[in-house]
């Protein structure tokens, strides 16, 4: 019975592989020509992950003796390629903070997720229409627009659309 399934779980994956690059090129292709033009309020990634340390130096400096990550004051920033875009670098910052930092106030949880947007004001007013909590008005800074919000968990979350 366990060789049947490993024949029968490798024909599977022999399938999948070979249907994998031709639905992966027409799926990019369509979403390639409908993101070129989309400006829908919505989450486009994700932009960070900040969480509570009661000593975010140690802990950076853990992480970055132990799993090798590259850390400066501010955490660690990750890049990658968009997958509708791949000319579109994109980031993702990890970043402890001091546990009870304001910053993620009202929340009472110890982490907070940065997400990356596309048509911030449209989004806000889309939230705000629906009735969420809007924690602050949209900041204009050198890394682009950012909000916070509250989700139905009161989780605080920060919205950005990178510039």
């Amino acid at each position: 019975m366990k060789k049947l399934f490993t024949i029968v779980f490798a024909a599977f994956l022999a399938g999948c592989n070979t249907n994998k690059t031709n639905n992966t090129e027409n799926t990019h292709n369509k979403m390639e020509t409908n993101t070129q033009n989309d400006t829908t309020p919505k989450v486009t990634g994700i932009g960070g992950i900040f969480f509570f340390s009661s000593n975010p130096k140690e802990t950076r400096e853990w992480y970055k003796n132990n799993l090798g990550m590259d850390v400066n004051d501010y955490g660690s920033t990750f890049e990658s390629r968009d997958m509708h875009n791949a000319e579109e670098i994109t980031q993702l910052q990890w970043s402890p903070f001091k546990t009870g930092s304001e910053y993620f106030a009202p929340s009472k949880k110890e982490f907070m997720i940065n997400y990356r947007v596309q048509n911030i004001e449209g989004l806000v007013k889309k939230l705000s229409d629906n009735g969420a909590t809007i924690v602050d008005t949209i900041q204009d800074s050198e890394y682009g627009k950012f909000v916070h919000i509250m989700d139905a968990d009161g989780n605080k979350i920060e919205l950005w659309e990178p510039k």
